[in-house]
This record gives C-alpha cells, sequence and structure tokens, in this order.
C-alpha cells in the first residue's frame, strides 16, 4: 500500500514484516516482585493502566538513542521517553561524558559544587522569565515548593487549579478521595475548568483576599482525555487577574518544559508567570528539577527552608547543563515538533487507509492519541496494545512523547507496525467501528 499527503511519502508492504513479542522473563519477574513490593511495580511505571497487561514488557535491561531493550531481549522504539525524562535519546554521548567527568570530581559532597551556580546561570539565562533557580529532584519537589512561596509571599492559604490536572502525589495535588488524602488535606484547594475564565473570576469574587496562587500546566494534558491548548487571551487573562489581586501565577512547566520553547513554555504561548517548575526534560534522564521565579519573589523564597539529602548532587546538574547546551543547539523544541507532525500525520493517513479516525491533540512532540472509532476506548487500547507488542511501544491512557533521537528509519518502521495493526484489527472486526 502506497499512502501520499504533502510532505509525507512513505509505502508499507501488503505482507505483514512485524512479529508479536512474548514477555515470560518480564512475568516471571514481576510475579517475584509482588512478594517484596508494593503492586509489584508501584506508582505511574504500574502496569495496571496496560490493556492488556500481558502485551507490554514490566522491565527494561539496556537502552540507546530512541530505543530500548526489554529483559526478554525484544526492541522497542520508545514512545514514552522514561514518561518524558529522555529529550535527547538515552546515553546521549555529550550528556553522559559530562556526568562522568563531573563524578570524577565529586557528586554528593558536604558542599555544593561550582556547578550548581553555573547551571542556574546558564538556566536563568535561557528562560526568558527566570531571575533565579532553585534546585531539587522531582518535579512534584518545585511544584510544592512553589506552592509554599506562592502562601509565603501573599499570607493566603487558597489554591486554585485545574480540574484533571496533574502537578504530583502530594495529598494537596491528588484530591480527597485519593488513598490516604483526608479532606483538611485539599480544604483550601479550589478546582476549576480548564480554559473558563469565569470560574476564576468567580473564586476570586467568592474567596476574597484569600487566594495564594494559580497553579497550572502550559496546555491542558490530563490522563485518559484528549488535551488542550489555552483559548485565544486564555493566559493573557489569567495574568491580569493574578496582578489585580495579588495571586501568584504557577506554571507546571514539567511535562511540556523545552518541549514547545526553549525559552519556557510561557513564552511559547506569549505571557509571563511568577514561578515556573522544570523536571522531565532538564538533564535527559538524570535526576534533578528546577523552579524559577521573578526576582520579586527571590527573597521570599531564600525564607522558605526547602531542601532533601541528595538535592546538591553535581552529576545531575553537569547532566543537566549539557542536556540545556545541546537543546538550544539543536533548537530541539522545533526538530522534535517537527519528527512529530510527520510520525503522527503519517500514522493518521494509514489508519485513515482502513477507515480509523486517528486523532492527535496537543503538541506534536508530546501528543495525546486515540483512536475514536470505538467511544468505549476499547478499539484503541488493543490498537496500542498490538503494536507495542510489535516494537512500537505505545500506551493508551497517557500523552506519548517524541525525543530528538527518532530517525526516519524508526518512522517507517512505525508507520509499518501500524499498518500491520490497522489490518489486524480491520480483519478481526471487519466494518464494526
Amino acid at each position: 500500500m502506497k499512502v501520499e499527503a504533502k510532505g509525507i511519502k512513505y509505502s508499507v508492504s501488503s505482507k505483514s514484516k512485524s512479529k508479536t513479542y512474548t514477555y515470560t522473563k518480564s512475568q516471571k519477574l514481576f510475579q517475584r516482585a509482588l512478594k517484596v513490593i508494593p503492586c509489584g511495580i508501584p506508582g505511574h511505571f504500574s502496569p495496571a493502566p496496560f490493556v492488556p497487561p500481558t502485551m507490554y514488557p514490566f522491565y527494561a535491561e539496556r537502552s540507546k538513542g530512541s530505543h530500548f531493550w526489554d529483559i526478554d531481549g525484544n526492541e522497542f522504539i520508545d514512545y514514552m521517553c522514561a514518561y518524558g525524562p529522555i529529550v535527547l535519546g538515552y546515553n546521549h554521548p555529550q550528556v553522559e561524558k559530562a556526568a562522568q567527568e563531573q563524578n570524577s570530581k565529586g557528586n554528593c559532597m558536604t558542599a555544593p559544587g561550582k556547578i550548581m551556580v553555573e547551571l542556574a546561570e546558564y538556566l536563568t539565562d535561557t528562560i526568558a522569565m527566570a531571575d533565579w533557580a532553585f534546585f531539587a529532584k522531582n518535579g512534584g519537589d518545585v511544584t510544592n515548593l512553589a506552592v509554599m512561596i506562592a502562601r509565603a509571599a501573599t499570607g493566603r492559604k487558597k489554591i486554585v487549579m485545574i480540574k484533571g490536572g496533574y502537578h504530583g502525589v502530594a495529598p494537596w495535588m491528588q484530591g480527597y478521595g485519593h488513598y490516604g488524602v483526608i479532606e483538611e488535606d485539599v480544604a483550601n484547594i479550589i478546582d476549576i475548568e480548564w480554559n473558563n475564565i469565569k470560574q476564576f473570576e468567580e473564586a476570586i469574587a467568592a474567596n476574597p483576599g484569600a487566594i495564594a496562587g494559580f497553579i497550572a500546566t502550559p496546555y491542558h494534558h490530563p490522563t485518559f482525555a484528549d488535551s488542550e491548548f489555552p483559548a485565544d487571551g486564555y493566559w493573557q487573562r489569567i495574568r491580569e487577574l493574578c496582578t489585580q489581586h495579588g495571586i501568584v501565577l504557577i506554571i507546571d512547566d514539567v511535562r511540556c518544559g523545552f518541549r514547545l520553547d526553549i525559552r519556557g513554555s510561557a513564552e511559547y504561548f506569549g505571557f509571563k508567570p511568577d514561578l515556573a517548575c522544570y523536571c522531565k526534560a532538564i538533564a535527559n534522564g538524570h535526576p534533578i528539577s528546577a523552579l524559577v521565579g521573578v526576582d520579586a519573589l527571590k527573597t521570599v523564597a531564600a525564607k522558605v527552608f526547602y531542601t532533601g539529602s541528595y538535592w546538591y548532587q553535581a552529576v545531575p546538574m553537569a547532566a543537566s547543563l549539557a542536556t540545556l547546551k545541546e537543546l538550544r543547539r539543536l533548537n530541539a523544541p522545533v526538530l522534535m515538533n517537527k519528527i512529530g507532525k510527520k510520525l503522527f500525520e503519517g500514522v493518521k493517513k494509514i489508519c485513515a487507509s482502513y477507515g480509523y479516525d486517528f486523532k492527535v491533540t496537543g503538541a506534536y512532540s508530546m501528543p495525546y492519541v486515540r483512536i475514536t472509532n470505538d467511544p468505549s476506548n476499547m478499539l484503541h487500547q488493543e490498537w496500542c496494545a498490538e503494536c507495542t507488542a510489535r516494537g512500537a511501544y505505545f500506551t493508551s491512557h497517557h500523552n506519548w512523547f517524541v525525543c530528538a533521537a527518532v530517525s526516519d528509519k524508526d518512522i517507517q518502521k512505525t508507520w509499518s507496525i501500524a499498518d500491520d495493526v490497522c489490518k489486524l484489527l480491520k480483519k478481526k472486526y471487519g466494518d464494526k467501528f
């Protein structure tokens, strides 16, 4: 079959080229893990959202570039990138060289290395709104610190956040009803709908002089749902309201950061937050996060006591500096969106040739995709599982990620796998969907 579209030319054989994987070693290791680890694999790497879980690998053995290999020896083109941290590709030579050189000097020491200052200087030079930087480990570390700074700066308690938004796993972030979260944890959280200016205005009116901060991602990317960009003028009006009412505007750029604009996602959408949180793409898989802010909040930030045993590690800071330099050199946000557009527009054409509507929402560098023919989502889940079992690692519940290492060969193979699976499902279901 040949398909042509503007800027896209490719062909796939009428005969299937891909074989399905098996995961004998993964399944056995998972059974061992269940005896000594809650859930076997806790958290967002848990097999729970995979449908069916038997079609997915549970444990990785090694990785390189845009690929990883599981413990059964199966090779995958990775479109989850460790759920976001891998932005340049696994084991990137410049990043790993910088990390190794720093490690030979020192890593976790009794005092921070000079690399911390160098990284802060480079980060504030790179991110348009940043006057200072603070380093931690996880995205949730810095989103939590941002809220503490907002409360300290304003003397207020309440925080406005978006329904379905994700900012980490602290109790106030998860919401009442989650295990271990009590009503008091969320007593000062106000949830509003994304893109709804009126609800924010109503929250301000209902809580005069009580709202410390507004926190949201640059665009809305919940799980199990389409991503949504901000409406025209949305962020400009949010900024105006925050300024008018003394509310600290916090952007959670943990997932989007450096995938839309090297200067920060706020710059991409044309507004200036007071605080911005970074983690995923900041160091290509090395453990570090950052909170950056405007000068007006630097003194308050200095007064908030917030620290961790490993937050001053020099190796991740060296890796981060090398990553940021390479991202800037490549103009990586433009590159990743170009790669993603080619990839996903191609998959869309392939699916359409079989009568399937492959919907892409969000940025091409980290889109949420789904086949819309089946409202129950089961067809899309099966499509993702079958593609994964043939070497293109897809999830059906979360946005995907494109790293700068994805090659034309990767794209062609992904298209071939997508075609094989569409053919399989069409044969199985006919015109049911």
